[in-house]
């Protein structure tokens, strides 16, 4: 079985817009865009795909539909801004596989008491979709689509730097005092929003796998790396209310795995390379590259996990569209790698 994850980028069918009214694609723009799409399905063949900025589903779901995927799912809808004019893209899931149950994801009960405590408002910047699907061979298995917060400054209208005109030195250190500041706060809260949503989605998994035990998997767009910073505990394995045997005995199975970390850990490599392969770049900003699309999975794909169904012995970043572009093909294709493993079932 092949897992993709996939950052559509403004996969919006004019004449309708992304959050401005100049960005409409012309018919040949919108043409190329869905093509590529296609070009990519058809030769790498993912049978599911976790997919980010959906503004237009309906055109999304005739696309895959056309390309052998007759089961997807959406939840929710990207916001009008005005007329034709959209913001909040929204996620999507396409399968070879009948998708069973789909639902958005919810903060859990005691996510709600210690929200309330702290008497700060929660919300997904986009709401959270999880499938279950009927997997050949692994049977029922959740599906989870993010796409956190992104790593903009959170700033409302109010506290927004004005722009004018400094008449002055002093001024103009004045306002690019302001503009740091504004910069350095709002950047903190896109990170808290991030990992809140991060904590309350992994709080969810973790009560949905005590009620049915199925196998999860989450993928998307995280907006940030994984192993540092507010993310980190989506790798969570353990608590120190336990001793490290009671953690064996009790957390073993409600662990996710990096992918990429199960990938390579089940190949030949020389121990002396090891600490120098790295996961590969889904995302370049100018010349810095860095990884925010993940795909993370339940013990049930961990080899040394005891009740093992699968293992990962693939792992393939389609990314010739960012290093090594060709104007005419990739111009309107999208500004993330695309994440692909495959699994081989255990027998």
């Amino acid at each position: 079985m092949k897992i993709a994850t996939f950052n559509l980028c403004n996969f919006i069918e004019p004449p309708s817009a992304f959050y401005d009214f100049e960005n409409i694609y012309t018919d040949e723009q919108w043409q190329k865009k869905q093509q590529w799409i296609v070009s990519y399905l058809e030769q790498y063949q993912p049978d599911v795909i976790g997919f980010q900025e959906v503004f237009s589903a309906k055109a999304l779901q005739a696309l895959v539909k056309r390309a052998d995927y007759p089961y997807f799912a959406v939840i929710d809808k990207p916001q009008p801004i005005e007329d034709y004019i959209y913001q909040s893209p929204v996620v999507a899931i396409a399968s070879k596989y009948p998708i069973h149950e789909v639902s958005g994801v919810a903060p859990t009960d005691l996510a709600i008491q210690l929200n309330d405590a702290s008497e700060t408002p929660f919300g997904f910047s986009r709401q959270p979709l999880r499938a279950t699907i009927a997997v050949p061979e692994l049977g029922m298995c959740d599906f989870y689509v993010v796409h956190f917060k992104s790593k903009r400054p959170m700033l409302n209208d109010e506290c927004e730097p004005q722009s004018t005109v400094a008449s002055n030195n002093d001024e103009r250190k004045l306002n690019a005092l302001k503009s740091l500041r504004h910069e350095v706060l709002g950047s903190w809260a896109s990170s808290c929003q991030r990992g809140s949503e991060a904590a309350y989605l992994l709080d969810a998994i973790l009560c949905r796998k005590f009620e049915n035990n199925y196998p999860a998997i989450l993928m998307g767009d995280f907006n940030d790396d994984l192993n540092t910073g507010v993310l980190s505990h989506l790798l969570t394995h353990s608590t120190r209310q336990l001793s490290e045997d009671e953690n064996k005995q009790f957390l073993a199975g409600y662990q996710l795995k990096d992918s990429w970390a199960l990938f390579t850990a089940g190949q030949e490599i020389n121990a002396c390379d090891a600490p120098s392969i790295s996961a590969p770049f889904t995302y370049y900003y100018g010349a810095r590259g860095s990884r925010l699309d993940y795909i993370l999975l339940s013990s049930e794909f961990d080899p040394n996990y005891p009740e093992n169904l699968a293992e990962v012995h693939g792992y393939h970043v389609h990314d010739k569209h960012l290093i090594n572009p060709s104007y005419e093909v990739d111009s309107f294709s999208t500004d993330h790698a695309i994440v692909m493993i495959s699994l081989r079932i255990r027998h």
